[in-house]
């Protein structure tokens, strides 16, 4: 339901009515109501639409980049900001990372670990032996158990508290961070480069328009209310 419009034009319609009926009071506030639900509907309007002859109209297209910048410093400055970087890890240090790490080590393919091994062996002296027992055929059924053990015991390293302390030790490292914010600052930037004027004034619009649309109903009713009270006092 278009507020704005259903405003403006039952507005119009009780001028209307009120002008050929002769309701002088009516008819005021009626013409108030129209004046001020037009006027808040053209000053809505006039933030996101460029009206010819109208200085100041079409506000968020033309600070187009205003707005990017804004909303780059936002992110930056309140979301990935030293102490939220710093906070975010003294948190994860308290609650241990360990599930996190144990999952993406459950989820690593660890045969190149041990075709590397089999290579190493082949190129050692161990590797002449090797090959009067079948060569690297002769490895493969050990293949799965080493990838299981080796799981098994990157998992145990990582789970230690030694490990976490390690870890977090490192990533509160000033160059790590400046790094961290420097990757996610090029990735923001990235994004923002695909916003099109158009694209930031749909965003913003969609937001925010259907509270927008109250303005011009409220101004129709004070507007009504002034009419009112100037017919009842003779002002007009």
């Amino acid at each position: 339901m278009n507020k704005s419009f259903i405003t403006n034009l039952c507005a119009l319609i009780l001028a209307i009515v009120a002008y050929y009926s002769e309701q002088a009071i009516l008819f005021t506030m009626s013409v108030f109501a129209l004046s001020g639900a037009l006027t808040n509907w053209l000053a809505v309007h006039m933030l996101f639409e460029k009206v010819p002859g109208l200085y100041g109209s079409g506000v968020i297209p033309a600070h187009f980049e205003e707005f990017k910048q804004g909303i780059r410093n936002l992110i930056m400055h309140q979301f990935f900001s030293d102490d939220n970087i710093d906070r975010f890890l003294n948190q994860n240090q308290a609650s241990g990372p360990h599930s996190r790490i144990a999952a993406v080590i459950e989820k690593i393919d660890l045969s190149p670990a041990f075709d590397t091994l089999v290579k190493t062996i082949m190129e050692s002296s161990f590797g002449s032996m090797l090959s009067m027992l079948g060569g690297e055929e002769a490895l493969k059924p050990l293949r799965q158990p080493f990838i299981d053990n080796m799981r098994e015991s990157m998992i145990d390293i990582t789970d230690s508290d030694e490990f976490s302390t390690l870890l977090i030790e490192e990533l509160e490292q000033p160059d790590v961070i400046s790094e961290l914010k420097q990757n996610i600052q090029q990735i923001i930037d990235n994004r923002l480069d695909e916003l099109t004027p158009q694209l930031v004034k749909q965003i913003i619009q969609d937001m925010i328009r259907q509270h927008l649309g109250w303005l011009v109903v409220w101004g129709g009713l004070f507007g009504a209310l002034i009419g009112l009270v100037s017919a009842l006092t003779g002002i007009i």
